[in-house]
């Protein structure tokens, strides 16, 4: 058995479309929308809707950690636009959604990232992408469970989570072979992004669980540029399955 594994996908359609290729199945850890690029201040929702100069700007404020500032600048910025703000990001990563599914192979097992917006995705699944949050599927034998989301942060990105609705979803999955999550464990290594440098937030439920179940692998994203992209907790092996949208290559799992 052959699974590609990627997360924070960010818009990468071509990529996308293709990171199937030679696997039996592929499997998504979140983050599909692209609201930001850091990279390129011309990409994403938010220079789509007020230009790359206010989206330096944006990003600025952001890498700054000024999350606050950067909040108020955003609101400002809406405030010169008419129409539902809500009606207007729909349409946005509504778009981008029809696009990334359509490309997606499958079959497909996903999970959400914490700039998803889970609503929006029944209207774009399609058959053999099956969607997970929460729960566990068999893969050849192989018992794999999802946990998709964020934990609350200064930044408030659309799907974070409190860490009791968190840590219910990971005691419901219970004993897995692999664990497949959007953010890591709660590792110093795993979450801090040595681009950023920043400490990024991690799950001590996640941590807790590999500690008590010693599942044989766990699979996330979410941290870009991390200090390690993986290491042991026990006899259980951690992987950042890397930033998708600049490696545009999937992680590789086979048994």
């Amino acid at each position: 058995m052959r699974l590609h594994v990627v997360s924070d996908v960010h818009g990468a359609t071509d990529a996308l479309a293709r990171a199937g290729d030679g696997a039996d199945a592929l499997v998504c850890l979140g983050d599909l929308v692209l609201f930001v690029d850091y990279d390129d201040h011309s990409k994403g929702i938010f220079a789509d809707i007020f230009g790359a100069e206010h989206c330096s700007r944006f990003v600025e404020l952001r890498t700054a950690g000024r999350f606050d500032e950067a909040r108020d600048y955003g609101n400002r910025l809406w405030e010169s636009v008419s129409g539902s703000r809500r009606d207007i990001l729909d349409d946005a990563v509504g778009r981008q959604y029809a696009e990334l599914f359509a490309a997606m192979p499958t079959p497909a097992y996903l999970t959400y990232g914490n700039v998803d917006v889970p609503r929006l995705w029944d209207a774009h699944v399609r058959d053999g992408q099956h969607t997970l949050d929460g729960e566990v599927t068999e893969i050849d034998g192989v018992r794999v469970g999802f946990v998709g989301g964020g934990l609350r942060t200064p930044m408030r990105t659309p799907h974070e989570l409190s860490d009791e609705e968190f840590g219910a979803k990971l005691d419901a999955i219970g004993e897995v072979d692999i664990l497949c999550t959007h953010i890591p464990p709660a590792v110093p290594e795993l979450t801090y992004d040595v681009v950023a440098r920043r400490f990024e937030r991690g799950s001590v439920a996640v941590l807790e669980a590999i500690r008590r179940t010693q599942p044989r692998l766990v699979l996330f994203g979410h941290v870009h540029q991390p200090l390690a992209a993986r290491t042991r907790i026990g006899r259980t092996e951690c992987v950042n399955v890397g930033h998708f949208r600049s490696t545009k290559v999937p992680h590789v799992v086979e048994w």
